[in-house]
Order: structure tokens, then sequence, then C-alpha cells
């Protein structure tokens, strides 16, 4: 019985060892450069170009069409930037080739969307109209209640999202206000009449 703990407890640590995200190696589709520098990992691609930080404990390396990032020992801080990096880097790769793009549902009465491009003007129920400017390489696009924030840079298009929504949050009890796409907002009941 003892033994078969110990033999359990190893096999979780040998799993533990070696970071799950960090070990996959990130394919590099055509038409797609890294320049990895010591302090900087430029990424080129049909969309645009991103540069990611090169993180003091990983390495990277360009084995043909892969991209693989290793670390130089087993230290936590080695541990915890092994996945970092390898998201990162992956999330570079990904947004150079497709873009990133994350959909806002604009709910309630009178509420209005109008604009585009880098910037959007919105009626929220306030007694002014609310304009909204993205920062460079981020675009916006309106189709009725619908806005959709794109770009290259993970970070950033999730960022302008968050700042949108945070303009008038979803309440719980009829759904006003702006919501992602794929969220789902808990209802409350209201007071009931007598």
């Amino acid at each position: 019985m003892k033994a078969r703990k110990q033999t359990a407890s190893l096999a979780i640590k040998k799993e533990v060892d070696m970071s799950r995200i960090g070990k996959l190696p990130i394919d590099v589709p055509a038409g797609v450069t890294i320049t990895v520098d010591s302090d900087v990992i430029t990424v080129k691609g049909p969309k645009g170009e991103l540069t990611v930080p090169h993180l003091s404990d990983v390495t990277v390396t360009l084995e043909g069409t892969q991209a693989i990032v290793t670390r130089h020992d087993d230290e936590k801080v080695a541990k915890a930037q092994h996945g970092l990096q390898r998201s990162l880097l992956n999330n570079a790769v990904d947004g150079v080739t497709k873009a990133f793009e994350k959909k806002l549902e604009i709910n309630g009465v009178g509420f209005r969307v109008s604009g585009g491009g880098s910037e959007i003007e919105m009626l929220l129920g306030f007694s002014h109209p609310v304009k909204y400017t993205a920062k460079d390489g981020i675009n916006l696009a309106v189709e009725k209640m619908t806005i959709t924030v794109s770009g290259i840079d993970k970070q950033a298009v999730g960022q302008v999202a968050a700042e949108i929504r945070s303009l008038k949050k979803p309440e719980p009890y009829k759904g006003k206000g702006i919501k992602y796409a794929d969220e789902v907002i808990l209802r409350k009941a209201g007071k009931a009449g007598k």
C-alpha cells in the first residue's frame, strides 16, 4: 500500500515538473517570420508585426516550421515564465495570421450605436452621447446593435472590449447595457406586484 502511494506521488511529481502549455511546440505557418533577440521577439506576418518580450529564464529556438520554448532550470520563476512565453508567442503568431475579434451586444430601449473604424458614438440612456476612440491597431465595426472589436494584438482587443463594456455594464433585471456576445447575464426577479 505504501509503495503504491509513493509511485503515485512520483508520477504526479513528474507530471508537474514540465509545463503542459510550455512544452507544446508552436507551428509557424508559411509567410510568418520570427526573429529572436536577447530582449524581444519580433513576429511578422500577413496581417502585421508584433513584438513579444523575451523573458529571462527561457530560450526560444526555431526548428524548421516550429518554435520551441525551453526553460533554463526548474526554479519557480522559470516554470512560470515557460508557459507564459509560449502563450505570448503563440498569440502573436495567431494574431499576425488571422487576427482576433470580440463581439459586444447593446441591449436597451432607445440605445443606439453608430460609427466605425477607430471611433464609435453610443446613446446609452445618459443625457449625452458617449464617444469611444480605440487605440491604433484596433478596428471597430458596427452592425445594427453589435460592435465587433478586431486587431492583431489579443491583449489590446480584450482591453478595448472591456473598456467599451464598462461604459454601461448589463444590469440583472432587464439585461440593459453592453455585454459580450457569448456572455450570459444572470437575471433577478423584480419586485412582485400585489
